[in-house]
């Protein structure tokens, strides 16, 4: 609870705001990577809090989002197989494949778990030989160390009914391509902490230089909010484009070691794609060659699988910071967190979902507010 008091603290996020306010003179567009940050700015209004000219695009920062339409559809393939255990975190069941989602797959007789780590899917196949058990592994680098931690047990204890199906996706790439995109208005960022808490900052210096962007990495309260927003500010007033660190308590320079020796070991880098925007050269992660046999597509074979996004589903933009969740047609409407067109309405990190929890009534025609984060 220290950190949950210190860093609401609604006297301090007065003091920062007076400061964002006394430093900003000219219009600014601020890209948060994480839909965590997302939901904190949304729930505390802390876009609302901040001066006019400052802006936050919320990116494609939740993993559950990003995880493209044909893996989904390959996850409701292989758990719908008699012989198989499909075990996922919560959050995965309500995204929606064409026509369906895992939660339909479990009501047809599909054998459909929800687990709390990937080492309980593991002691589900070592607690059920006959039965192939796959966990459906999914995320930023966050994620990944775990992963591939269950991946090396598994190979090591010899347990051969388990795999996982892949989906992972790494930041940087994504950062490079949305600087590149003809239509990129970001003019800094505000990066995940506890993806640089696994991977360090290493990667992002030659970004910012590249690109001539400030990138701060920042925490989850408001708080932390806040404080990168200031520092993104007062580099962008000055004309500077360095990395931060504002989330010193939790990310180290150089990362988590333990976790990247796994990661090097157990994953490869390959081009992965991201619903709602395409494949991104480089930006994900797939089982490397010596754990293969772990490999969920490879075991069951599932290929050629067609996927198309629902006409009205306007979630890739949002993904890409292009528009607001409201400024969609079926936000609130035809698409709602019981009936979903896209993974951004379900998620509990998608930012159509934060604005529906937060701020759908009122959206419209809410005036920004001028009291403290409370």
């Amino acid at each position: 609870m220290k950190y949950i008091e210190e860093f609401q603290n609604p006297d301090l996020a007065r003091r920062l705001l007076d400061d964002i306010h006394s430093i900003v003179t000219r219009p600014w567009a601020l890209m948060e990577v994480c839909g965590g940050q997302t939901h904190t700015i949304i729930r505390h209004g802390i876009d609302q809090l901040l001066p006019e000219q400052v802006e936050l695009i919320h990116g494609p920062g939740c993993p559950v989002c990003v995880t493209p339409l044909e893996v989904i559809d390959k996850a409701l393939e292989i758990a719908s197989r008699p012989e198989v255990i499909f075990c996922s975190f919560g959050d995965m069941l309500r995204v929606p494949g064409t026509g369906r989602d895992l939660f339909r797959v479990r009501s047809e007789g599909g054998d459909v778990r929800i687990v709390y780590s990937p080492l309980d899917a593991l002691k589900v196949a070592q607690q059920n030989p006959d039965r192939e058990v796959v966990f459906f592994g999914i995320g930023f680098e966050t994620t990944a160390p775990p992963n591939a931690m269950t991946v090396y047990q598994a190979r090591r204890l010899g347990i051969p009914n388990f795999s996982l199906l892949v989906s992972h996706v790494r930041v940087p790439p994504a950062i490079e391509a949305i600087m590149q995109s003809p239509s990129c208005r970001v003019q800094g960022f505000l990066a995940a902490g506890h993806v640089c808490s696994v991977m360090g900052m290493r990667e992002y210096p030659e970004l910012a230089e590249r690109f001539q962007v400030p990138i701060v990495v920042t925490g989850f309260e408001p708080l932390d909010i806040l404080e990168g927003v200031r520092r993104t500010v007062l580099q962008l007033e000055r004309g500077e484009h360095t990395v931060e660190n504002a989330y010193p308590r939790a990310v180290h320079p150089d990362g988590n070691p333990a976790a990247l020796t796994m990661l090097e070991d157990v994953f490869e880098v390959t081009d992965r794609a991201w619903r709602g925007i395409g494949t991104i050269p480089d930006s994900g992660w797939r089982l490397s060659t010596r754990y293969r046999d772990y490999d969920a597509e490879y075991r069951f074979s599932v290929t050629g699988i067609a996927t198309e996004e629902p006409a009205e589903c306007r979630s890739g933009e949002v993904l890409q910071g292009l528009l607001k969740p409201h400024e969609c047609e079926a936000f609130g409407t035809t698409c709602t967190p019981r009936n979903p067109l896209g993974a951004t309405m379900v998620s509990s990190e998608g930012a159509c979902a934060a604005y529906y929890l937060y701020r759908r009534l009122d959206i419209r025609t809410a005036p920004r507010e001028t009291s403290p984060v409370a």
